[in-house]
């Protein structure tokens, strides 16, 4: 007991020192441990439920094979990203994330620009996640209230009723159940394993033997959206590209974590592993007991409870099973609020918002930024008013924080290679060798360009006002915020961050650029 304590002050010592020579004091409290960290990770990814909840984006693009194989195809990818990010990770544990890597590794004349728009499209990409899980949970209550009643005429404005509720409930617990959060979060890993097993045994076992054959489950291939096969089954893809989206969340919650060089690297990648076996385990089970495809797109009661219907032949136990996802969405509204949150307080910590002092201030009593978790919370409920203007509100808030956040995971390791790959300190905790960096930042580059062409296509044909994808529209206009204000704010009064810091031998690194030291008492003077 006396020999633990000394060394766990001395690690949180170690982390407050990291941070320091980064220029920022430590401010949040490092209250989450490993298993605490992992769920709040997996929450945020929560594969299997955000897969389950889905189905509808790759069943009639697709269908089982791009469900299953886009699984793999997308876990593979996002596993290179996320590699090539651990390594920046390792080296700089900040909660600025991708934008402060951007500015170490870029030319130094065009390292703050690059550094802004970063920073802009990544707060921009969280808000748009944090958005699919009020989604989310609010789809599985009117589907809930469907199957059960059918004379129920479902509206849009009841929708957005509850997407609302969801959005005030992770604020209220960011806000003060701050404290809790790490416990919180153990508790979303443990749920969310305890549904995914529940849920796979029992539909198994209600189905047998009426099982869909090994050919469908595996090799089906279905197109029900218009677009040519080759094009449909790409589209497919941004079921898995969805399911797998904010592994970057250890990195925005790194200040938080004790050991932070060490073990924010093992977690971002533990996240995708977990994911992609839990989700391919899921699927497989959902797609051997589902009995009509065309039935379970046409369903009332939504993709998931018609499966689990189709199972279980009660509604009752339908109910019950689907309680299991319904609670995991409170989990991670929560856990992506939370995330969210800290994100733009960094990009506010060193001048990137504007009243960036209002958004970087955290509230002394509560421990937590709450005029960022208020920031994200508004955004949220404005992103969900377009609930109540298309039909394919979904397929756009899911495609628009894909693409956001996966152009983020880009930049970074592509501007390392464009430099000759050798920008990042010469001994950190977690390191790729040469050849295995140059292999995942391609694949994972490659894999941004493709889901960022793909997912600004319609999701089906012919295209309608009502069911026209939006996201191209939503990313122009983050583009567009981030050019604005750069040129009548950011330009100005965005020092980034700073730039000085050691390699785990003690070794300072110096990469000069137009940045200043962008210490927490030059911020509060200016």
């Amino acid at each position: 007991m006396d020999d633990t304590e000394p060394q766990k002050g001395a690690v949180l010592n170690d982390d407050a020192a990291v941070l320091q020579q980064m220029g920022h004091k430590q401010e949040l409290q490092r209250n989450f441990g490993k298993l605490s960290m992992l769920g709040l990770g997996f929450a945020i990814l929560n594969t299997w439920t955000a897969f389950s909840t889905s189905m509808n984006l790759a069943l009639p693009s697709g269908g089982p094979t791009a469900i299953l194989w886009g699984l793999i195809v997308a876990g593979l990818c996002n596993l290179c990203l996320a590699s090539a990010l651990a390594e920046f990770l390792s080296a700089y544990p900040t909660a600025g994330g991708q934008y402060h890597w951007a500015a170490i590794v870029s030319w130094p004349a065009y390292s703050r620009g690059i550094s802004y728009v970063t920073g802009w499209i990544n707060v921009a990409g969280w808000v748009a996640l944090t958005a699919t899980a009020p989604l989310l949970g609010s789809t599985i209550i009117v589907d809930m209230i469907a199957f059960m009643n059918e004379s129920y005429e479902a509206k849009t404005w009841h929708q957005f009723l509850i997407y609302v509720a969801f959005t005030l409930i992770a604020l209220v617990l960011n806000t003060f159940a701050t404290r809790i959060l790490p416990l919180f979060n153990k508790a979303a890993f443990l749920w969310s394993m305890a549904g995914f097993i529940i849920i796979c045994i029992t539909v198994l076992a209600c189905a047998s033997p009426n099982y869909q054959t090994g050919a469908f489950v595996y090799g089906k291939f279905i197109n029900n959206v218009g677009w040519p096969d080759g094009m449909s089954w790409l589209l497919g893809l941004l079921q898995a590209a969805f399911g797998l989206t904010g592994f970057d969340a250890t990195a925005h919650m790194i200040e938080e974590i004790p050991n932070a060089r060490e073990e924010g690297p093992k977690l971002m990648i533990y996240c995708i592993l977990i994911g992609m076996a839990s989700g391919f385990i899921f699927l497989t089970c959902l797609l051997f007991v589902l009995k009509d495809v065309d039935v379970v797109l046409s369903s009332s009661a939504g993709p998931l409870l018609q499966i689990l219907f189709d199972a279980t032949n009660s509604k009752a136990g339908s109910i019950c099973l689907i309680i299991f996802p319904l609670i995991c969405m409170v989990f991670t509204v929560t856990a992506i609020m939370t995330t969210s949150s800290r994100m733009t307080y960094a990009f506010a910590r060193d001048g990137g918002l504007p009243y960036s002092r209002v958004f970087a201030k955290v509230h002394p009593t509560l421990d937590v930024p709450v005029n960022a978790l208020i920031w994200t919370s508004v955004w949220v409920i404005i992103f969900g008013l377009i609930l109540l203007g298309s039909s394919s509100t979904f397929n756009a808030i899911t495609a628009a924080s894909v693409v956001a956040l996966g152009v983020t995971y880009a930049i970074p390791p592509a501007i390392n290679l464009l430099r000759g790959g050798d920008k990042l300190p010469k001994s950190i905790a977690f390191q790729l060798s040469k050849p295995m960096r140059w292999f995942c930042s391609l694949v994972g580059i490659a894999w941004t360009i493709l889901t960022t062409v793909l997912f600004v296509f319609p999701p089906e044909l012919p295209v309608t006002p009502s069911n026209m994808n939006y996201c191209i529209a939503a990313f122009g206009i983050f583009l567009m915020i981030a050019g604005v204000t750069w040129i009548f704010d950011g330009r100005k009064s965005y020092k980034g961050p700073r730039l000085e810091v050691c390699d785990l031998d003690g070794v300072e690194h110096e990469y000069p650029g137009e940045f200043s030291s962008n210490t927490e008492d030059e911020r509060k003077a200016n």
